[in-house]
């Protein structure tokens, strides 16, 4: 009968023993993460990062990789290498593949599964001729590998800078890395018309540009320049071969400052302006680069920091308020067993809040959701019926329309003895909220057994650069949801500065930021942190669009905030 068990191949498991006894070889991925935004990873390298044993990245990519790490996974840092090759050159980079190549073959040796994560592809990009040594190492010692591949920097970074490689006649596309092109290299690009791809640094591209010009390209040749290219600080100036020096300088970017900041330049008529401003759709989105304050944790505002980076901004989530346990808990522990025995007909949740200190009693009592078998469930928000339903309950009743407790009580039936055998609501809530759920129900024939599930008391000050970013302008916009994350906010990082877009969840938070001496630029037009979003998206776009149409260029609100004048020496 044929066995069912996978193959080592099948599996890359490196822990079983041989027959005589010694621990296998382990297993190496070759991980190319791309060449910047996070989204790019592959599923196949998901999987692999979820399976290693050991995790080796190169610096640039770290933080790409390690989010998609099992717990317990060592990640070793080249840290003391990148230090020393900070000013190294080619011999800083050696070092640090030398490093990398050293931490590899050590753990596969002990038998563990390895992913070394290089920028971009293992076979274009990464840590240089050292990885295709590496795996040539790991071929000779017996070391099962595979290689998955990246979407290579070259190839990547141009198409979010809106720059096609190939125009629709199929013209002749060359890549070079000009760090290792000779002077035929260059020759043969510069007799040819085709698109040229050039990986280079900014201290590299202006010397790029002058061998390509001595080849025979003309100086008047369009070229497109990206910085931190896939990432929300990338930048694409359009120059030519002849202009580029002087166009960097003009536009601020001094190679002296970051001269190994790695760049990729298109040459060509792909690279040409009027073609950009059709195809750029990566840097025009609405809120390009936005730095945008989110005052919730990051579990509250997981869903809006994901919204609000498909619109191109960057939210930092920075906590106002903090969750404690109500201070007298035997109310909460005589409710939930309440619940168990058939005391109420409704269970109704205004929070995510309030169904995590359910849900922590619950397990605190061996409960699970079975618990509320027969018992209606309410719901007030997205947010709120999306815990619910991850805690393995679907909510019966959500608002259909306002996602409030005045839009739950439009929704909530009447008290009917005869279709409901019990009179009785438990309302887990804050020690902070408001009676208006509570007198609407009572209104509705209902008895209400009003909880304090949990104690909201306001949070710590954030770290020191945050409020220095909050006061002086760092940010370009801030979401406020409620009253009491404006109020919180001042309380404990300070007024943001006037450059600061300050967007309001609805009416009564705008007049509370006003109150504050903010200036509201943005409402949602329904109280959702959805809309909310959408709302700033489209003030972004009308931003942009009013710049373009002034002929000025697109900027940011904080690029727009005075700067410090030295203080006199």
């Amino acid at each position: 009968m044929p066995s069912n068990k996978p193959t080592s191949n099948e599996t890359g498991d490196p822990g079983a023993h041989g027959a005589a006894g010694r621990t296998a070889l382990g297993h190496v991925t070759f991980l190319g993460a791309g060449p910047g935004d996070p989204g790019l990873l592959t599923l196949r390298a998901v999987e692999a990062l979820a399976a290693a044993d050991v995790l080796v990245a190169d610096p640039q990519v770290l933080s790409v990789v390690t989010a998609h790490c099992r717990a317990g996974a060592a990640v070793p840092h080249l840290h003391e290498v990148v230090q020393d090759a900070a000013g190294g050159g080619a011999a800083g980079a050696a070092s640090t593949s030398a490093r990398a190549a050293h931490l590899v073959m050590e753990a596969a040796r002990g038998g563990k599964r390895v992913v070394l994560a290089v920028p971009g592809d293992p076979g274009l990009d990464g840590l240089g001729e050292a990885t295709s040594q590496l795996m040539l190492d790991c071929a000779a010692a017996g070391v099962l590998f595979e290689v998955v591949p990246g979407i290579a920097s070259a190839v990547g970074v141009p198409a979010y800078a809106g720059v096609p490689l190939r125009d629709p006649q199929g013209g002749d596309v060359r890549f070079v890395d000009a760090r290792r092109a000779s002077e035929r290299l260059w020759g043969e690009i510069g007799a040819s018309d085709g698109t040229a791809v050039v990986s280079t640094t900014l201290d590299g591209v202006v010397a790029a540009a002058k061998e390509l010009v001595a080849a025979g390209r003309k100086p008047d040749t369009p070229m497109s320049v990206t910085l931190a290219g896939t990432t929300t600080r990338q930048r694409t100036l359009n120059v030519t071969l002849g202009s580029v020096a002087q166009l960097l300088k003009a536009a601020k970017v001094l190679p002296s400052a970051d001269g190994g900041q790695p760049v990729i330049a298109v040459v060509g008529e792909q690279s040409a302006p009027a073609r950009r401003e059709q195809l750029s759709w990566f840097e025009s989105k609405p809120l390009f680069g936005w730095q945008v304050l989110v005052p919730r944790t990051k579990e509250q505002a997981a869903s809006l920091s994901d919204q609000l980076r498909s619109y191109g901004a960057v939210p930092s989530e920075v906590p106002t308020i903090a969750v404690e346990p109500p201070r007298t808990p035997q109310q909460m522990e005589r409710a939930v067993k309440g619940l168990v025995t058939g005391r109420y007909e409704w269970i109704a949740f205004t929070s995510v809040n309030a169904v995590k200190a359910v849900r922590e009693k619950f397990e605190e009592y061996g409960l699970d959701a079975r618990a509320f078998a027969g018992i209606k469930v309410a719901a007030v928000g997205e947010q709120t019926a999306r815990a619910l339903v991850e805690f393995g309950v679907k909510p019966d009743l959500v608002p259909s329309g306002e996602q409030s407790s005045h839009g739950l009580l439009e929704d909530w039936p009447p008290y009917d003895p005869v279709f409901d055998p019990i009179d009785r609501v438990f309302l887990p809530r804050a020690d902070i909220a408001t009676e208006t759920l509570v007198a609407g129900l009572k209104e509705l024939g209902w008895e209400v057994d009003d909880v304090t599930a949990y104690r909201t008391v306001r949070a710590s000050p954030p770290p020191p650069e945050t409020r220095e970013a909050i006061k002086g302008g760092g940010f370009d916009a801030v979401l406020f949801t409620s009253s009491s994350t404006v109020r919180n906010l001042v309380g404990i990082a300070g007024k943001p500065h006037n450059v600061t877009v300050i967007a309001c969840i609805g009416p009564a938070t705008a007049k509370t930021a006003e109150e504050h001496g903010l200036r509201v630029d943005v409402m949602a037009p329904e109280p959702s942190v959805h809309a909310l979003a959408v709302a700033l998206a489209e003030f972004g776009t009308r931003r942009r669009t009013a710049a373009l149409e002034a002929g000025q260029p697109v900027t940011r609100p904080s690029e727009r905030r005075p700067r410090r004048k030295p203080r006199a020496v």
